[in-house]
């Protein structure tokens, strides 16, 4: 059952968790899963106080069947380290959990789910942090907003902000992470890095 196997003390949340899971896995709300290899379910300790939220996995996060792997995985977990947060302490999850893309010869390229793909995810969304019960839940860019929220926001409007969730606990938004890796200047990607670190520090202190 992969890193989700701690419970909390005399609950099922564990087998219900795989129970969802194993759902999901043939999940046909959109049209997405035809031509995705798999659907990338949601990561993490069954008990995890903080779940973070990205928007959809990319070509690796497809083949292996698990979130932030690739390239926006590997600069969350420099992030998260930056933060004092480990990375097998918190629930990682998808706004959408099949991969969307353009076939460009041999190429995959990523592209960005619609409103509806959004909306039908969701269902999957609200299951998972009925389950979970996160304290903290930090939403990583506009898509995965959208779907917490369920309503669009602006991350410039929105960010540090924090957000009383009507299922409780508190919500914050941020940037995803894939947005660093398209900054070229270095200096400017540096600054942005380490606003990202400071968000995801923001949300781990509103654990206390």
């Amino acid at each position: 059952m992969a890193q989700a196997a701690r419970t909390r003390q005399g609950s099922n949340i564990a087998a219900a968790w795989a129970a969802l899971r194993d759902e999901a896995a043939s999940c046909t709300r959109c049209d997405l899963y035809k031509r995705a290899t798999q659907i990338v379910f949601g990561l993490g300790p069954a008990d995890a106080r903080m779940m973070l939220i990205g928007e959809q996995p990319g070509d690796q996060e497809d083949l292996a069947g698990r979130p932030f792997v690739g390239p926006a995985g590997q600069m969350l977990d420099r992030a998260l380290a930056g933060a004092g947060i480990a990375r097998d302490s918190v629930y990682v999850t998808n706004a959408v959990k099949h991969f969307k893309f353009e076939q460009r010869g041999k190429r995959r390229i990523h592209s960005k789910p619609n409103a509806g793909e959004i909306t039908a995810c969701r269902w999957w969304i609200e299951w998972e942090s009925l389950l979970v019960k996160p304290e903290v839940t930090v939403a990583l860019g506009a898509t995965a907003a959208r779907a917490l929220l369920g309503k669009t926001v602006t991350i410039g409007r929105e960010r540090g902000k924090p957000i009383d969730l009507p299922g409780g606990g508190l919500g914050w938004i941020t940037i995803h992470p894939s947005y660093l890796l398209r900054i070229q200047d270095r200096g400017e990607a540096d600054d942005e890095f380490g606003r990202f670190v400071e968000d995801l520090k923001t949300a781990k202190t509103s654990l206390d």
